[in-house]
């Protein structure tokens, strides 16, 4: 696995951009811990705070504080390449 820092991802089983993005981040070896919201609703607060009132998945958290939501496969990646390259 390659360290990269933290990286939270937000989500759900039933999200297919949530599947996707974590295919990218299996893909590309990178370790990440995933939060269910349906089995976590007290994380509804912070997601909402960072999207300004939405409540949009997958929300992807860098350590930095960066974060991505919805990303494209290739916004996403291009964002690993970014902090591996660091």
């Amino acid at each position: 696995m390659k360290d990269i820092g933290s990286v939270v991802v937000y989500g759900a089983p039933w999200c297919g951009d949530c599947i996707r993005s974590e295919n990218v981040l299996n893909r590309m070896n990178i370790e990440y811990e995933k939060i269910d919201i349906d089995e976590n609703p007290e994380v509804e607060g912070y997601i909402r705070k960072i999207q300004k009132g939405s409540r949009k998945i997958p929300l992807i958290v860098f350590e930095d504080k960066s974060f991505l939501i919805e990303p494209s496969d290739e916004d996403l990646t291009s964002k690993l390449e970014e902090l591996i390259s660091n």
